[in-house]
């Protein structure tokens, strides 16, 4: 035990002085740079700083490249030197060309996305995560030669290791995400061990298994300081063998809820472009207020947003009805120049609703309302005290479960109650 614990403060103290010594490099490149020292199977890769950016500092870039140009397609990941303050996934992994071209396009929509799809999300973290402000601009990033296969992100979660797969762009027929003890390859368990005692913290590795079955080291996060109920309860508890109880619940959730309508939105749109088209009051001034209605809408949503840690969403409509969406579209054509700042309004619209439905962990709307998953969305760490539920009506009984909800008097900002009974069916309830 004496020699373990002696092997592990090792381990600690030779990362502490590494990381002295490359402090310029952000937490990411400096773990991919251990790992490639202890003779892990990570990819060749290069750290392009922001500075190289600035000042058109591209030689080693170019002759890294050069030796990865029969690949054609590199993959680009984000390194902003703040990165490790945030949870994983907020900022953008992209596969381009293997040229500067296709370098200096990933960076720059990196940044573009960080201010908008990701902007959202950043905001919420700075506040309810004590995130730091960041300088976008700062952005560097790690290119690697990019590798076709399956993406696996491996976590120790208390006693358990645990294996999410996320898509494999080969297979024709995709499946969603999941999670499991037992991955396909008992090399991915050894390795998992490995890393983590050479490291010498509990970290999130992401591997990439390629078509040929050879499993790659990508990526790997230091999750050390990210409490997780699970581990706790696990350090603290002891294993019983039953137990006799009344009253059952078998999976419970509360959260604040935002009602959110497309359909009523786009109705309000259409009363306001009829009354331009009839005539009724300044036409200028009608514009203005449908303008206005508009950006209120994505205003309340961000502020809920904002409010709210953790936070539900109940879709009677998430998205605009297409007749709806094309009425609002074409209502002004006979104005062409007010039509495209409609037009353009309501396509950032759509954006910003996005944005907003992607913070929310909890989705209460009917089976065809599906939610994309990437990895860490799905199976990273800050999902495991708070994962995505997307509770579900089926379509048929849409207008009856609505009607319900309505009657009920659900409305934005009530907090309410998810109970999963224990034949997998929830039930919802106000609080």
């Amino acid at each position: 035990m004496k020699s373990y614990k002696a092997h592990i403060v090792n381990d600690i103290t030779h990362y502490k002085i590494c990381k002295m010594h490359d402090n310029h490099l952000p937490e990411k490149a400096q773990l991919l740079k251990r790992l490639q020292e202890g003779k892990f199977n990570v990819p060749d890769f290069i750290f392009v700083p922001s500075d190289d950016f600035k000042n058109e500092n591209f030689d080693q870039l170019e002759a890294f490249l050069k030796k990865h140009r029969e690949s054609f397609k590199v993959i680009a990941r984000s390194a902003h030197p703040e990165e490790e303050h945030f949870k994983g996934g907020t900022f953008e992994s992209l596969q381009t060309y293997a040229d500067l071209g296709g370098i200096k396009y990933a960076r720059k929509r990196m940044i573009k996305m960080a201010g908008t799809a990701q902007r959202l999300s950043v905001l919420r973290q700075q506040k309810f995560n004590q995130a730091p402000e960041i300088h976008l601009e700062s952005m560097g990033i790690i290119v690697m030669p990019f590798i076709e296969g399956a993406s696996v992100m491996a976590k120790k979660i208390g006693r358990e290791w645990e294996f999410g797969y996320c898509r494999d762009r080969n297979c024709r027929i995709q499946s969603s995400p999941y999670i499991t003890c037992t991955p396909h390859d008992r090399k991915l368990y050894h390795i998992s061990q490995k890393i983590q005692q050479y490291l010498g913290f509990r970290c999130e590795i992401e591997f990439i298994i390629s078509t040929d079955g050879v499993i790659h080291v990508v990526q790997a996060k230091d999750i050390s300081g990210i409490e997780v109920l699970e581990q706790r309860e696990s350090e603290r508890s002891v294993e019983l063998d039953g137990v006799h109880r009344i009253r059952i619940r078998r999976n419970f959730r509360e959260r604040p809820i935002y009602v959110m309508d497309s359909g009523e939105l786009y109705m309000k749109l259409i009363d306001r472009c009829e009354d331009f088209v009839h005539g009724w009051g300044d036409k200028k001034g009608v514009l203005e207020d449908i303008l206005a209605i508009i950006a209120d809408y994505e205003q309340c949503l961000e502020n809920f947003a904002l409010l709210h840690q953790r936070f539900g969403l109940l879709g009677y409509c998430l998205k605009a009805p297409e007749e709806l969406y094309q009425v609002a579209n074409h209502y002004l054509d006979e104005t062409p120049e007010m039509q495209q700042t409609l037009s353009q309004a309501l396509h950032q619209n759509l954006y910003a609703i996005d944005y907003f439905i992607s913070e929310a962990d909890t989705i209460i709307a009917r089976d065809e309302d599906r939610v994309s998953l990437c990895s860490h969305d799905a199976y990273g760490i800050d999902t495991v005290r708070n994962p995505l539920w997307s509770v579900y009506w089926h379509s048929n009984r849409h207008r009856e479960v609505v009607g319900e909800f309505q009657r009920l008097g659900f409305r934005t900002g009530d907090t309410v109650g998810i109970d999963i009974r224990a034949d997998g069916k929830p039930s919802v309830f106000r609080l």
